[in-house]
């Protein structure tokens, strides 16, 4: 018996009994599987990949925005909820350290020269923390900092190796 699939409208032959048993609809798997999509196809809003979301799918997105995949949600996340958006800012007093790993300024103590990057620390010169102005850090050690601000007498050395390195 000739019948019409119910996706893509082509003939195909059946068996008596398999329309009888409520089979024999559609022409091949693959249209029978399009009978089983409720969902629909959008848009990656990262990288405007064409991408199916079941209906389930389509109504768990509180930020009403789709993605491809896991990188493309972690590349949009991390524009919208970075710096101020982020919970956790705090008006950018902590950022001093990458902004000095960002400026690739070489990373040793200024004083004693230890190159370790486990005990490096990013020293205020004037010692404001508010005024992240890459002339106003460098790096030291935690043995150096401790001394710059804790010894009067090792502190003044410190200090004027400190203010070479800057001039030059």
């Amino acid at each position: 018996m000739e019948r019409s699939c119910e996706i893509c409208k082509a003939t195909f032959k059946t068996k008596p009994y398999f329309i009888r048993k409520g089979q024999g609809r559609f022409c091949s798997k693959k249209c029978q599987y399009e009978s089983f999509k409720t969902g629909s196809s959008i848009t990656c809003d990262t990288c405007k990949k064409n991408v199916y979301r079941n209906r389930s799918g389509l109504g768990r997105s509180k930020s009403r925005k789709f993605f491809c995949s896991k990188s493309c949600q972690t590349k949009w996340r991390n524009t919208q909820y970075s710096r101020e958006k982020h919970l956790g800012w705090k008006d950018g007093v902590s950022s001093y350290r990458n902004a000095m790993l960002r400026n690739n300024e070489s990373q040793e103590c200024k004083f004693c020269k230890e190159v370790d990057v486990r005990v490096l620390v990013v020293h205020h010169v004037d010692e404001d923390r508010t005024n992240n102005k890459l002339e106003n850090l460098c790096w030291l050690c935690h043995n150096c900092h401790h001394l710059v601000h804790h010894c009067k007498g090792e502190s003044e050395k410190i200090r004027s190796i400190i203010g070479k390195g800057k001039e030059q």
